[in-house]
């Protein structure tokens, strides 16, 4: 599986000491060899969000919300990670890019994120690849709210999240469900084995939807070692959920979501991608 990437993740969208850093693609970086992505269009951009997100973004220098910030780099950044996410769709790669995506409405930024990527990379699959039947597996900690909200009712998208709940965005719970929707919330200190339990709903109903395409949001907050959740999964567990959901399409791509400890995150991304290798 491709690495695709940039040069500029590392230095563009500063944040100070907020746990979504530039660091945290400078650490990959010094770990994997990749392919450089070009940045998404703004025409790819409005396929999922209005335009008046992507005027407030292109402008902005300020806190977006009280976790997200914009300065005069985040517009091209958002695009570029868009991009990388896109140009993973082409390859069937993983997209080590920033500022992540999956928390990003079609309306607000929030949550760390600016532009949905991996809504984006979906809607451009269809539009340029023909793919008919996108799923959307959502291993992050947190819900995929912006991918719900923009995804959610959409029958051609099956979107599938695994999230510690209750906990931020506040979205996910086990109520939220539909033909295309799935919310598995988690408890507080579930591990491998209820994890993965959990984990068998999540493949029977992708494989029931038979997307012709498996795009996944991989965030790797839920490890137990983690600073900013209570999830407690292992470093081989990433790889057997990677294993595992490669085997749910003919097709899959990866996009990286969130991961903030910085001495974890680069095995953890080698597990996921022995697993999608494999």
């Amino acid at each position: 599986m491709d690495v695709v990437s940039h040069a500029a993740f590392a230095t563009l969208h500063p944040t100070g000491s907020h746990p979504e850093t530039q660091k945290r693609i400078a650490v990959l970086h010094e770990r994997f060899a990749y392919v450089e992505c070009d940045e998404a269009s703004e025409d790819d951009v409005l396929r999922c969000h209005t335009l008046e997100l992507v005027e407030r973004v292109r402008r902005a220098r300020s806190w977006l919300d009280p976790d997200t910030i914009c300065t005069e780099t985040t517009f091209y950044a958002a695009l570029l990670s868009a991009g990388a996410a896109i140009e993973a769709v082409r390859r069937g790669g993983f997209a080590l890019g920033r500022p992540p995506g999956h928390h990003a409405e079609r309306a607000r930024s929030m949550g760390f994120c600016i532009f949905n990527s991996v809504a984006i990379a979906a809607k451009w699959a269809q539009a340029e690849l023909g793919v008919e039947r996108v799923a959307i597996l959502d291993w992050d900690v947190h819900h995929g709210n912006g991918t719900q909200d923009i995804l959610g009712n959409d029958p051609t998208v099956f979107f599938a999240s695994l999230h510690q709940w209750p906990f931020y965005p506040g979205t996910g719970g086990p109520t939220e469900q539909g033909e295309t929707l799935l919310n598995v919330p988690l408890g507080e200190g579930t591990n491998d084995a209820g994890y993965f339990a959990a984990f068998e709903q999540v493949e029977e109903a992708i494989t029931a939807f038979a997307p012709d395409l498996l795009l996944v949001s991989a965030g790797f907050d839920a490890h137990i070692d983690d600073p900013l959740a209570q999830l407690e999964l292992s470093t081989e567990a990433f790889g057997q959920l990677a294993r595992r959901a490669k085997a749910l399409a003919p097709r899959v791509a990866a996009v990286l979501e969130g991961g903030y400890n910085l001495d974890t995150l680069p095995d953890l991304v080698a597990a996921a991608l022995d697993g999608f290798t494999a």
